[in-house]
């Protein structure tokens, strides 16, 4: 039996990148995503037609909305009854605003979750970055915060993905369906950034816990390949390979008919997987054709949002710390040297050693 503990949280706190939510936005956007980096206008202007072909309208904002909402839900049918704050990177909420709203309203203990469930430096360490500077632009009293752990090899994380890649499948015919291969997508970075993380191994951790699990529930595919996509760097410079068009691309060389993608490194449907795979690599496959089924990112599946909630419980009390696979839970406090950047000369930032995140 578990025994709540007393506990200094009294909020919790989900941060993301954040997206336009119109035409007007999206190059302020861009513009806030870019800062700091050698990209050419020309290059920011490419994307931003991106973003044009749905009306400037980015989902992530109204996708963390309805997971924020599925998790009070949740939270308080189990009588957990933290207030729940929404806060950017990049757009509204921004948060530094939203730090200083917590600020206002009291808080002074929250508990942090990154909409982002494996290690690098975009996805755990700038974060932590951005907390810090939220942190100093609300000034003294502002809320202290603490990150949940990365959760890749958590039985909710891997059950809300494996639900997804089935009705995936059972869109497959049934007579192809034991040949049909499965694509696991994330996100592509660097390398020198990669190196620097374990990313990599949390991926394809995740990735093999997920396959494992379709067969357990009875499904016969052929293979699975973890692959990237999104890359915007420099093309002079080494980044993760290979992206998901050239993998769809060998595998009809391959005579593969049916495949099913996974974007095992996004939680939501946000405008990445509309654009790269509903509508890039989509576009390849029925150029080469080849039949390709899109499994849905995690979302709001009730294994995801559930997860999120033991991993809360997990920092308020003596509950288990759940973790399937090869490697144990991953750490709370992030190491003082943990998902660097991998840029050459960047100096170890001040929010690494700073006495208000962990």
């Amino acid at each position: 039996m578990t025994n709540i503990i007393e506990t200094t949280y009294d909020a919790i706190l989900i941060v993301s990148f954040g997206g336009p939510e119109g035409m007007d936005d999206v190059m302020p956007f861009l513009e806030n995503v870019l800062r700091g980096r050698r990209v050419p206008r020309e290059r920011m202007i490419e994307v931003s037609h991106h973003y044009a072909q749905f009306d400037g309208i980015s989902p992530i904002n109204s996708q963390n909305r309805a997971l924020i909402a599925a998790l009070e839900s949740d939270l308080a049918a189990h009588d957990i009854t933290l207030p729940v704050y929404f806060g950017n990177r990049n757009w509204h909420p921004l948060l530094p605003d939203t730090m200083t709203q917590m600020k206002a309203d009291g808080i002074k203990n929250a508990l942090c979750f990154f909409t982002s469930m494996f290690s690098c430096y975009s996805g755990c360490r700038q974060y932590r970055e951005n907390l810090y500077t939220a942190q100093q632009a609300a000034g003294n009293d502002a809320p202290t915060v603490d990150k949940i752990r990365m959760a890749y090899n958590h039985p909710g994380f891997i059950a809300a993905n494996v639900a997804h890649v089935t009705a995936a499948l059972d869109q497959i015919p049934a007579a192809s369906r034991a040949a049909t291969h499965i694509a696991f997508t994330a996100h592509s970075i660097p390398l020198a950034m990669a190196d620097n993380s374990h990313y990599v191994r949390q991926l394809t951790e995740a990735s093999r816990l997920v396959a494992a699990g379709v067969r357990e529930n009875g499904y016969a595919f052929a293979d699975w390949q973890l692959v990237y996509q999104s890359r915007s760097g420099a093309p002079h410079m080494p980044w993760l390979e290979p992206d998901i068009c050239d993998h769809l691309e060998q595998l009809h060389g391959e005579g593969v008919r049916d495949v099913v993608v996974l974007p095992i490194g996004f939680i939501s449907d946000h405008i990445e997987v509309l654009y790269d795979l509903d509508d890039e690599a989509q576009a390849v496959c029925a150029a080469v054709g080849l039949n390709m089924v899109r499994a849905a990112s995690v979302g709001t599946h009730p294994a995801f949002v559930g997860m999120i909630r033991d991993l809360i419980i997990e920092r308020m009390t003596d509950a288990p710390r759940p973790a399937i696979g090869n490697y144990a839970a991953n750490h709370d406090v992030c190491p003082a040297g943990c998902c660097l950047s991998g840029r050459p000369g960047a100096p170890l930032p001040a929010a690494a050693q700073a006495p208000t995140l962990s």
